[in-house]
């Protein structure tokens, strides 16, 4: 593909690929600007479902309009039938190349979880949960802003589910317990998902781990994380709590809305910022027992 003219894009280098298509850094010949272009694989040209399923990501990341969600300029298709989603181009790196690297500080861990939280929080009100929140779909531009890329597993609230028979959704290390089950998820997977980035970010380390997926399955839906500040000594309290409600294995103990973590993440962030005790961590809203 390398070289090549799309319609009026030249195609200039691979940038990376996955299961569900390859991205390329290319320019718009009309426009004189550098874009991104992702790719439906060849192989899953010719499978209508798959087909739907890369439009549906194009559709649903078009919808949204916010700093920190990647923009979508078109759809388009090839001569041959191969279809492919025009996206902003972004200078920076993946949060995975950046975590690979070394954990982050705290306050710009705060930084950067507060924007995935508002990009979230967007998509959660146009009825939009992503479904796969993992450091390599979060882009992190020069400038330090955040870019959620890769809706190709979104649910538009209402729509048909684009899944195969016995297909588990997402990347297994960052799946709640119920997406991992093969259950109907909704927004509340996402929190889980950036519980686990926040954890990931401050130790190094994913909370749920195994060299074999089935362990790391089996980690999620069973075992407990070992806390953060085992791995970290220094990590604030109030800190491990919004993490630690976050990854809450059931669902309705997990915070209910991306905007009331968020509340939490920049509450704490102003804490740390101007030394401040304004934090009050959200009560766990798990049921008493009664003997």
């Amino acid at each position: 593909m390398v070289g090549k003219t799309i319609s009026h894009y030249k195609i200039l280098e691979k940038l990376g690929g996955g299961g569900m298509g390859v991205v390329y850094k290319a320019q718009d010949l009309k426009l004189d600007r550098f874009v991104a272009l992702k790719f439906l694989p060849h192989h899953l040209s010719a499978d209508e479902e798959e087909k739907k399923r890369f439009i549906h990501e194009a559709k649903a990341a078009s919808a949204l309009d916010h700093p920190n969600i990647c923009t979508i300029h078109e759809i388009d298709e090839t001569k041959d039938g191969q279809i492919f989603i025009c996206m902003a181009y972004y200078e920076g790196e993946t949060l995975k190349k950046k975590i690979e690297r070394s954990p982050s500080p705290i306050d710009q861990t705060l930084d950067l979880a507060i924007q995935i939280a508002q990009g979230l929080a967007k998509a959660h009100e146009h009825g939009i949960t992503h479904r796969d929140i993992k450091p390599a779909n979060v882009m992190i531009t020069q400038d330090g802003v955040v870019k959620i890329v890769d809706f190709g597993l979104a649910k538009l609230a209402g729509q048909p589910r684009l899944t195969k028979a016995g297909m588990t959704l997402g990347t297994a290390a960052y799946m709640s317990p119920e997406q991992a089950r093969g259950e109907e998820v909704d927004h509340r997977a996402d929190i889980w998902s950036l519980g686990v980035v926040v954890y990931e970010m401050l130790t190094g380390k994913l909370p749920f781990w195994s060299e074999y997926e089935q362990a790391v399955i089996y980690s999620i839906l069973h075992e407990e994380p070992k806390p953060m500040t085992t791995l970290r000594p220094g990590v604030p309290p109030e800190l491990e709590r919004i993490v630690s409600k976050a990854i809450a294995k059931r669902a309705d103990e997990r915070y209910q809305r991306m905007d009331e973590m968020l509340v939490d993440l920049k509450s704490i962030a102003r804490e740390l910022e101007f030394g401040t005790s304004s934090y009050r961590p959200s009560k766990p809203q798990r049921t008493a027992k009664t003997s």
